[in-house]
């Protein structure tokens, strides 16, 4: 069994990460934001900022030196993120498009102006933060258990990937955008937060980034409300019941409290034995793979 991530290494700087690499990247993420809440681009910054902190970590201290990728596939993945960056961007936009007008009549028929905006920014960001993932899980959760919710939000792409770096942050099927993006839209529109929910995306897409990293790294402290890579490395086993667990790409918290928690090493990860090409991926919402064994009902 692979125990690559819940071991501490022995040499000094690989030590310092296993401990402190996410706390310090949070911490500065935070404290970037914070700087400037408005500020749009620094999503953007930070996140290509995180991803060369992580590329380059997993580069020289890599926790399984077979989950490398060379320099082609990391380009492709690379390629892929990006586009699928700006679908992101896309599907924001329809979303305010359809949802916004609505959801601020509805705001006002029921005095949802609840939002504590005169709280500190940063008590603000991580009550966002959690309540996005508690929306998230249960969706998360909803596309392991009905196959249909699985199949139309093409979640096996993503968990398709037999090996697993930061970049699987963003290695998702563009159909499943549409299901990522929708707790935090929800969350900023019917309780008009603003800000503050640009920053919990930030710290979002930071903590998914390192959950899929492949870096001995496991803060068990950090562990008790943020995802480790540790945990949900569990979730993307090829294993049916390790991979109905850990539902939390960011935060670990629910999965504690809804009884959905494992800390086990994995055998492998994927969907099963052998990984889909990039075209088969894209077409799972359509056809699975033969030899799928995580899907519902498998």
């Amino acid at each position: 069994m692979s125990t690559a991530n819940s071991t501490p290494p022995s040499s000094g700087i690989a030590r310092l990460l296993f401990y402190g690499l996410q706390p310090a990247l949070l911490i500065c993420v935070i404290g970037i934001w914070l700087m400037d809440p408005s500020n749009l681009n620094t999503y953007l910054w930070v996140l290509l900022l995180v991803q060369i902190i992580l590329g380059s970590a997993e580069h020289f201290f890599p926790a399984r030196n077979d989950w490398l990728s060379s320099a082609r596939v990391k380009m492709r993945n690379i390629v892929i993120v990006t586009v699928l960056l700006f679908v992101s961007s896309a599907v924001n936009s329809l979303y305010h498009l359809w949802l916004a007008a609505p959801l601020a009549q509805l705001r006002a028929e029921l005095n949802l102006d609840i939002w504590p905006h005169s709280w500190p920014l940063v008590v603000q960001l991580f009550f966002m933060f959690l309540l996005s993932e508690f929306l998230w899980y249960w969706i998360h959760r909803a596309e392991h258990r009905w196959n249909i919710i699985w199949r139309v939000s093409g979640h096996g792409a993503h968990h398709s990937f037999k090996t697993l770096s930061a970049l699987n942050f963003g290695l998702n099927h563009p159909l499943e955008l549409f299901f990522l993006l929708l707790p935090s839209i929800l969350l900023e529109l019917i309780f008009g937060i603003g800000a503050v929910a640009a920053g919990a995306a930030l710290l979002l897409v930071t903590q998914a980034s390192i959950a899929h990293a492949n870096l001995a790294m496991n803060t068990r402290w950090v562990g008790l409300v943020f995802t480790t890579n540790t945990y949900h490395i569990c979730h993307h086993s090829a294993d049916l019941a390790q991979s109905n667990t850990n539902y939390g790409c960011a935060a670990i918290l629910w999965d504690r409290v809804f009884g959905t928690f494992l800390d086990q090493p994995i055998l492998q990860a994927g969907t099963g034995p052998t990984e889909p090409t990039m075209w088969q991926k894209f077409l799972m919402p359509v056809r699975e793979p033969e030899d799928t064994a995580v899907a519902p009902g498998s």
